[in-house]
């Protein structure tokens, strides 16, 4: 009976799948996969199935051999004569089941599937669909809502469903139809391939931006920017665009300073002297010998009389109102001594894409990449202090200035703007294009990178990273290796807490650790009989916290009884991967001026379970990368860096014993079971330091595997209250993490643009 009750309420739909277009099996050479998918529209027909009108939930997983790709459902609604189709969307999690509440107003008679949006093998492992009861679906909707669209964050079920009444009035709309169209924008990932056109259109175009002040050049305010152009042997197409670009600002107050560097086009030099003729501002330098762009970028900067100076390449372009915007954030920041801005890229026909939004100042992602790149603003006297561009750092001429200023630079005077005012022209063998194109320029970057360690009397090492362009710094440890208490909560749990135990045991390389078992009323015979023989380790000590659970209070009790000065707060699921995580999670936390020290996280399919934390996304807090295979860089490599982030996960965190106790813990009163980390990272951020994520410390985790989900009302209603006290103890930062960028996402993990 219990069978035939499951069966009316909820159909399984592998089975129903009939292959329509594009996709055939896989060859037993794609091992794990069923199908492959011959282009970016594979679709499949669900047969004999029909539906009626109602709530249902949609339950879909796919495997598959890539990254970032969506599902949708056809379904078709009416009568043959007079219904229609609509396209429901799923963003996919690779190895995971993605849920989406749907509501049919009439009769399905007929459902398609697209599994995937490209082309490679994949598996359809779940398929199904479940009727649910009205109030229920309404239920998960207004839920989702609240922690997931902007436009309802932070208000609450009963908040959500009086805002969607009000709002679906005032549209002259069924509220249902309202909340179903914005329940299916959190669904809406925002791809930077595929959507960049309409995020300029939609968002870029409708900003308006009225100067703070006037900044004509005829105000006294007004700031004179100087702009850096070295040439040689140009296009003289792209070299006029370049010009062009400078000459159509809509700030006046500019100076263009080029120095040719001998080129052998006289063309180029002819172009050159007609601009200076054309306008005064225009100044040209005409390098009797070849010395490379470094020595022409000096050249340039002879020239300089502004306040400021901007870096521009031969074949790139500025937005129009670039240098506006750069006086207008120099003018609301007195004390800047660098101003950064996004940028993207530009094609043969003008086409823009991939666009880079950046996080704010981050010091280590620049020891791991020049992510700053364009477009630079740098206070000229500063420039000029340092010795101007180095002669031998060619290639990496921009990224070596930038670390001779770093000694001088901090988060209160570099100004990041998050706009795209660069456009870096990508043409084929162009480091735009291929940045492997340029292979001196990378061990420029590691010269560069090494001087700077040796110029500030740094004991570390520096080497290629693993992604192009990018760089790894191995910090060398204090001679007298401190101590490290990895502090491992835990309850029974036996079949999860020997591998982890086990596994930090025999697999790390620093042997200079203790790890307590901190025990929170554990009544399995099998898990007691474990804490008695691995007692016996001279390492390994259990202690009993003899009370209802409370995440806090558990780790602060170990913190206590920790001989360590280093604190190593590890949950019981957590598995090392790479023998020397250990090593470079503590040589990070040794660094003065670093706080929390967070490692790269896998569940156990190979998938990213936390690439650092990002503030805001879901309401409150997300891992960044979530769900992304474990080869994959990220968005802009990111997921390869080392990099400043504003919190990391718990589960596998360092922090020095004097800082923890110097901030207070973890909040045990109000942040019993969620968010303790995060609030415990923004408190050591509020202290002065920087908190770090390293992805050279891997290891896995299977999460929550030992306190389960908040699958209960209890478990929704404190997760509730916990995610609500971190939004009243920490407010707007929480929405402008300055290690992510106001046009990204947070609704979805992935770094996908901003809905519009």
């Amino acid at each position: 009976m219990l069978n035939l009750i499951k069966s009316i309420f909820r159909v399984d739909l592998v089975s129903y799948l009939r292959v329509k277009a594009a996709i055939e099996p896989a060859s037993p050479k794609d091992e794990g996969y069923q199908w492959l998918s011959l282009t970016e529209s594979p679709q499949f027909q669900v047969s004999e199935r029909s539906f009626l009108p109602g709530w249902y939930m949609l339950e879909l997983q796919v495997a598959y051999d890539g990254g970032g790709v969506d599902a949708s459902l056809l379904a078709y609604m009416g009568s043959s004569l007079e219904g229609s189709w609509e396209r429901i969307s799923l963003p996919l999690r690779t190895g995971r089941v993605v849920k989406r509440i749907v509501y049919f107003p009439q009769k399905v008679t007929q459902l398609e599937l697209f599994p995937i949006d490209d082309r490679g093998c994949f598996s359809v492992d779940h398929f199904r669909i479940v009727r649910l009861a009205s109030w229920f679906a309404r239920d998960r909707l207004a839920r989702r809502l609240s922690t997931m669209h902007p436009e309802f964050r932070g208000l609450g079920k009963l908040g959500v469903l009086a805002n969607l009444k009000c709002k679906a009035k005032t549209q002259g709309v069924s509220r249902y139809q309202y909340a179903l169209d914005r329940y299916g924008e959190t669904f809406v990932r925002r791809r930077h391939d595929r959507d960049y056109r309409r995020w300029i259109d939609k968002v870029e175009r409708s900003r308006k931006f009225p100067s703070l002040k006037a900044t004509d050049s005829s105000t006294k305010e007004a700031v004179l920017i100087s702009v850096l152009l070295p040439t040689y042997n140009s296009n003289i197409s792209q070299l006029k665009a370049c010009i062009e670009s400078v000459l159509a600002q809509t700030y006046q107050h500019w100076q263009l300073c080029i120095a040719d560097d001998a080129s052998s086009d006289h063309k180029v030099k002819e172009c050159l002297l007609s601009y200076q003729a054309l306008d005064s501002r225009v100044q040209v330098k005409l390098r009797e010998k070849n010395g490379h762009i470094a020595a022409a970028s000096n050249s340039a900067l002879e020239l300089v009389e502004g306040e400021f100076v901007t870096f521009l390449d031969h074949d790139d372009t500025l937005a129009p109102n670039a240098l506006q915007r750069i006086s207008d954030f120099l003018l609301e920041n007195p004390k800047a001594l660098l101003v950064y801005s996004d940028e993207d890229k530009i094609d043969e026909v003008g086409e823009r894409f991939a666009p880079h939004f950046k996080p704010s100042w981050n010091p280590d992602l620049l020891l791991s990449q020049n992510y700053v790149c364009h477009m630079t603003v740098l206070k000229t006297e500063l420039v000029r202090d340092v010795g101007g561009f180095r002669v031998g750092t060619e290639g990496s001429q921009d990224h070596d200035l930038l670390l001779r200023c770093l000694p001088t630079l901090d988060s209160e005077n570099v100004v990041h703007i998050p706009e795209i005012l660069y456009h870096w022209r990508a043409v084929t063998g162009s480091t735009a294009q291929d940045g492997a194109n340029k292979a001196y320029a990378t061990e420029a970057g590691l010269r560069a990178l090494g001087g700077y360690l040796q110029r500030t009397g740094q004991d570390a090492k520096t080497e290629l990273g693993i992604v192009p362009n990018s760089y790894r710094v191995r910090w060398a440890l204090p001679a007298s290796e401190p101590l490290v208490s990895l502090l491992v909560p835990t309850r029974d749990g036996y079949d999860i807490l020997k591998p982890c135990v086990d596994a930090i045991l025999s697999k790390t390389e620093y042997s200079n650790f203790e790890l307590l078992i901190l025990d929170n009323q554990s009544r399995c015979k099998k898990t007691l009989q474990y804490f008695r023989e691995i007692s016996r380790n001279s390492r390994v000590s259990v202690h009993h916290w003899n009370h209802s659970f409370n995440y806090s209070s558990i780790n602060n009790f170990g913190a206590k009884l920790a001989k360590g000065d280093i604190l190593g707060l590890i949950n019981n699921d957590i598995e090392p991967i790479n023998g020397d995580w250990l090593r470079e999670m503590v040589s990070q936390a040794c660094r003065p001026e670093i706080g929390c020290v967070g490692a790269k996280l896998y569940y156990p399919n190979d998938t990213i379970q936390h690439g650092g934390v990002i503030l805001g996304i879901g309401g409150v807090a997300g891992h960044a990368h979530k769900y992304f295979h474990r080869s994959e860089y990220g968005y802009f490599s990111r997921l390869q860096l080392v990099q400043n982030l504003s919190a990391v996960t718990g589960a596998c965190l360092l922090v020095r014993k004097s800082i923890f106790e110097q901030v207070g813990g973890l909040d045990e009163k109000h942040l019993a079971v969620a968010f303790n980390d995060v609030d415990l990272c923004l408190k050591v951020r509020e202290a002065g330091y920087r908190n770090l994520w390293t992805p050279f410390a891997e290891l896995y985790h299977h999460e929550s595997a030992s306190r389960g989900a908040d699958d209960t009302l209890a478990k929704r209603r404190r997760a509730k209250r916990e995610a609500d006290y971190l939004r009243s103890r920490w407010g707007r930062l929480l929405d402008t993490d300055p290690a992510y960028n106001p046009n990204l996402t947070l609704v979805h993990e992935d770094f996908s643009l901003m809905s519009v």
